[in-house]
């Protein structure tokens, strides 16, 4: 079954790639779109009845070189169930949803496999996604991890004759590399540590890196400190934090499902994984996680603001794809793993869905992307703006406060639970950076209320703006596109209450449902409760389980023990978001302008993103550049052209012409030179000795 799932997108690839000819390309369509379906139907019944225990299924030999070996296997533990549900359903609902938007895409080239091409890349990216959360060792998740990237430059640079669309797609994958030279330099480090790079064997090594140091670069560093440090780079970039995070929102230039199913939902959350997976070695270096919290809650505050001025619906999208995203990293960075996974499997669901959504409404609009010239929608595409408005109302966490006292669970939509389970568990950190990221989160989500509301308002509400053509033959989309939207609007409500007591609610159930032993956080608890270290306390014992949680991890009951307000925070700066949007966008439409001519510094400093791109540009591209011109100029014609090409012209030709006159075709010439040639070999050995 985990065969099938993991290699039915791969042959779907394949055949939709170079077999479209035999089975046209709507066959390549049909194939790819049911293949997937069946993967994710058999994603489902994994995750549904996994037991908690982790397996091992090997496939195939695949590295054996020295001391490493590595075969192809498959890890089967609940993060990796999670992540299959996760990439197949929304993988297969953007092929079922690409049937119907890239129909009448007016940017297709005729006369070629265009169809065939782009679903082929769809599978093939799934592929590979599938590859890096299934994998058993380092070597193999590496793999997935670049195909992924791969992947990714061929959908955002889809549109190739766009120039737009090529520059995203080179920039995304530059990018990528600087976070995967991290990610790269931390597999190495692993396996000279520790001489392996499967999971189980670092996982048991985790207690030892810590008591480790290792010389890089400069200074002795704690080994576990500093490798995770690097894996964690390589999850920026993928993530799109921080300062590694400029490439997502000009991958919005690929197709419209390309961002649902790549920048939303699956790639990269593929960092967050990596922290996730890794947490036997997140345990360990307090130093590294400490990094992870102020990435991530820089990450979350920065993109909300900047997604506060956005005028492209899919840009607005974007940065708050990498807002949540920042979220995610909070809740693995202060140890609270299994919120970052809730958070993961929810936010794949409302966020597919805003995407998807978005791209109905282009497609209503005729391709228009600017929410400047939309208005007053919601009657001429009503069931878009119903899953729209379920997505947002997931998004800015919309629910009842305190509603589990009464229910045993939460009342509200999906983004109300995970994301108010990670704000409360940066607060029961109860750490200097926890309280930190309280703030930031806190703040973010008031500015997520009030951009997405901002969006449904600009887009649903007020009067019809721009093209009046467009506004009088805006139509509701296929059914192929509007029954993905019905599917992910199901999982933005519901998931967050079914999941609640698995992910975070319920103790037992927690280390039931990620297989994590109670004997064994006894155990851990008692030694480290005894005269000794918490690293001494569990160096004898192996983890266990989808996720590890050492003994002084208490994150899960703290957050489950802060004070009314805390909890009651995320809802009123929800309310206070979307109170802001309706007075801007509803009750006083010109306060925005007024607003942005009274502060213009600052509205421009939001518009142009923090100037990353011009700050990258003066301190990266055009030194980068420079360099370029001087190696070319002085380098290449100057040395390379002007001095040794110039000597070889003279001297070879030289050595031609020599060797030419030596080729008379005369016999006495030939014996003269034999002679010459043994006179001076007998010269030779008689010096030498050799005729001795």
């Amino acid at each position: 079954m985990l065969q099938t799932i993991l290699f039915a997108p791969l042959i779907g690839a394949l055949i939709a790639g170079f077999g479209w000819r035999i089975i046209g390309e709507k066959g390549a369509q049909v194939l790819t779109t049911g293949l997937l379906f069946l993967s994710a139907l058999l994603s489902w019944v994994v995750f549904l009845t996994f037991d908690g225990e982790t397996q091992h299924i090997q496939i195939l030999r695949y590295i054996e070189s020295g001391t490493l070996s590595t075969d192809w296997g498959i890890r089967l533990d609940r993060l990796t169930a999670i992540m299959l549900i996760v990439v197949t359903t929304v993988s297969s609902l953007v092929h079922l949803y690409s049937m119907g938007y890239m129909e009448d895409d007016p940017q297709w080239d005729e006369g070629q496999n265009y169809k065939a091409r782009f679903f082929a890349y769809l599978s093939f990216f799934t592929f590979a996604m599938l590859a890096l959360v299934t994998a058993d060792n380092l070597v193999q998740m590496f793999f997935g991890w670049e195909g992924v990237g791969v992947a990714s430059y061929l959908l955002i640079g889809f549109y190739y004759k766009k120039p737009s669309a090529n520059a995203a797609a080179i920039k995304a994958f530059v990018v990528n590399r600087v976070g995967d030279f991290g990610f790269a330099l931390g597999i190495f480090g692993l396996f000279y540590l520790t001489d392996s790079i499967k999971m189980d064997d670092v996982f048991a090594a985790a207690p030892a890196l810590a008591e480790t140091n290792l010389h890089f670069l400069w200074a002795d560093w704690n080994a576990a400190n500093l490798l995770a440090v690097l894996l964690f780079i390589g999850a920026m970039g993928k993530s799109a934090q921080l300062f590694l995070h400029t490439w997502l929102p000009d991958a919005m230039e690929g197709p419209t499902p390309v961002s649902a199913l790549i920048h939303a939902a699956t790639m990269v959350t593929a960092g967050v994984f990596l922290v996730c997976r890794m947490s036997p070695l997140m345990e360990y270096a307090p130093q590294a996680t400490a990094f992870i919290v102020v990435i991530g809650a820089a990450t979350a505050f920065a993109a909300a603001t900047i997604g506060l001025v956005q005028n492209d619906i899919k840009r607005v999208i974007a940065y708050s794809t990498m807002s949540q995203l920042g979220y995610m990293f909070v809740a693995a960075g202060v140890g609270a793993y299994g919120v970052a996974m809730f958070h993961l499997l929810t936010h794949a669901f409302f966020k597919a869905m805003l995407f998807l959504g978005a791209g109905s409404v282009i497609t209503a609009m005729h391709h228009e992307q600017d929410m400047r010239n939309y208005g007053n929608l919601r009657k001429k595409i009503p069931l878009t703006f119903y899953a729209m408005l379920i997505g947002t109302l997931a998004i800015t966490g919309v629910g009842i406060p305190f509603s589990g006292d009464l229910f045993g669970v939460p009342i509200g939509f999906a983004g109300f639970l995970s994301k108010d389970a990670i704000i409360e568990s940066s607060f029961g950190a109860q750490t200097g950076v926890g309280n930190f990221a309280f703030w930031m989160l806190v703040i973010a989500a008031a500015f997520t209320s009030f951009y997405s509301w901002r969006l449904m308002f600009m887009t649903f509400w007020g009067k019809a703006r721009g093209d009046a053509h467009a506004h009088e033959h805006a139509h509701e989309s296929p059914m192929t596109m509007l029954v993905p939207l019905g599917v992910l609007a199901l999982g933005a409500a519901f998931s967050g209450m079914v999941w609640y007591n698995s992910f975070f609610g319920n103790h037992e159930k927690m280390l039931t449902f990620f297989g994590i032993e109670q004997h064994q956080v006894e155990a851990t608890a008692e030694g480290a409760s005894e005269d000794t270290t918490s690293h001494e306390a569990m160096a004898g014992i192996a983890p266990k389980g989808a996720i590890f949680m050492g003994p002084e991890n208490e994150v899960i009951e703290k957050a489950h023990q802060s004070p009314a307000w805390v909890k009651v925070s995320p809802f009123i700066a929800m309310v206070l978001g979307f109170v802001l949007a309706w007075y801007f966008y509803i009750v006083n439409p010109a306060a925005p302008r007024r607003l942005a001519e009274v502060q213009p510094v600052l509205y421009r400093f939001l518009l142009n993103k923090w100037y990353f791109d011009e700050i990258y540009d003066v301190l990266i591209v055009r030194p980068a550049f420079a360099i370029g011109r001087f190696l070319w100029k002085k380098g290449d014609m100057g040395v390379i052209d002007g001095s040794i090409n110039g000597v070889a012209m003279r001297i070879i030709p030289f050595f031609t012409r020599l060797a030419g006159r030596a080729q008379s075709g005369y016999v006495f010439t030939y014996a003269l030179s034999m002679v010459i040639g043994m006179v001076i070999l007998i010269s030779w050995m008689a010096i030498g000795g050799g005729a001795e």
